[in-house]
């Protein structure tokens, strides 16, 4: 097998940039904020309601997981994962949820099904301490491929003056890695043509393969952990100058800070990705720099901190359950380096 690529598995990064260009033309709507100017950050958007406060609306889906979901007939969780996407994407900006709406796109209304399925919904409400309001169910077999898809959405308020902007980031300020539970719902196409034998891969999915404690399909559909909770705490006695929920495209989301701040880079030195991430990379012969572009690598949120608030950004974070190390700095260099493995450049 050569080497694998996301573009491989079906997910071209060009062609996908590409296209979101023509969404910029959307921009030309925001002429229709009722109370003001729409405030951008790094990777939200944020509408006043009032002359004090904001509001910023997420949405995402679940992608392919729903396969491995299938493929296991296990539906109780994959709910978690819808809500876990929009509501970490939500407090980036240093909002907190305070409404989810979701929809649920399904061949055919089957009770058993969607029973499970609002388990995981629930939980994830539970999780981040966020209200479903409202949601749609629609029968559309002649859409689906899959039993099933679901998208979600948050709505998160935040005052003025606690907007996470990522303006004031500056070199050597430090990256703080909060833990991922695994691989999250990112980068599941390649996982699944890398792993899974149902899609060309190398492994059974109830297979158990060397120092992993459960078989290989449960270890992928391990929920994406969320981080509401721990990371609101952690506003309220730190200054957070930059948020980023490592999702889609990684490690490559930190370039969407240099947007927004005075010329700086990203430097980092300090990863423990599970044993999932290098079944992935030794399975499908991933090179380290396609694998840091696709994958969380063993953290799933990461906040930019000044360097004298660290231990006690770790220690909060540590109360809250959430283990954290510092796994980066920021340089006077615009480029994104993995230090510790070959320096790479994103």
């Amino acid at each position: 097998m050569g080497k694998l690529t996301y573009s491989d598995a079906g997910v071209d990064r060009e062609k996908r940039k590409e296209a979101k260009k023509f969404l910029n033309l959307l921009e030309s709507t925001h002429i229709f904020s009722k109370y003001g100017d729409i405030l951008k950050t790094p990777f939200n958007n944020l509408y006043p309601i009032n002359n004090n406060k904001y509001q910023v609306k997420t949405c995402d889906g679940i992608g392919t997981k729903v396969l491995l979901a299938q493929l296991a007939g296990k539906h109780d969780t994959i709910g978690i994962d819808g809500i876990a996407m929009v509501v970490n994407d939500c407090i980036r900006c240093g909002a907190k949820p305070i409404a989810l709406t979701d929809v649920i796109d399904i061949k055919k209304s089957n009770p058993e099904l969607l029973g499970e399925i609002e388990k995981g919904l629930r939980k994830g409400c539970f999780e981040s301490k966020c209200p479903l309001v409202g949601g749609e169910t629609a029968d559309v077999p002649e859409l689906m491929s899959t039993e099933y898809h679901i998208n979600c959405d948050c709505v998160g308020e935040v005052e003025k003056k606690n907007i996470i902007t990522g303006r004031n980031i500056i070199p050597d300020n430090l990256i703080i890695g909060l833990k991922s539970s695994g691989i999250h719902s990112n980068g599941i196409s390649l996982a699944r043509r890398v792993l899974f034998k149902e899609w060309g891969g190398k492994f059974d999915a109830y297979e158990q393969p060397d120092n992993f404690d459960r078989e290989l399909i449960y270890e992928v559909l391990e929920p994406t952990r969320i981080y509401v909770k721990s990371f609101l705490k952690l506003m309220s006695s730190v200054d957070v100058l930059g948020a980023v929920h490592i999702t889609g495209d990684a490690y490559l989301k930190f370039k969407r800070l240099m947007k927004y701040s005075k010329k700086i880079g990203f430097e980092f030195n300090n990863f423990k990705p599970q044993p999932i991430f290098n079944l992935i990379k030794e399975a499908g012969n991933v090179e380290k720099k396609e694998m840091f572009k696709t994958f969380n690598m063993g953290w799933g949120f990461a906040v930019i901190v000044d360097k004298n608030q660290a231990d006690n950004t770790i220690d909060i974070l540590e109360k809250q359950k959430i283990e954290s190390e510092v796994i980066g700095k920021i340089t006077n260099d615009s480029k994104v380096l993995v230090k510790n493995y070959s320096k790479i450049i994103l």
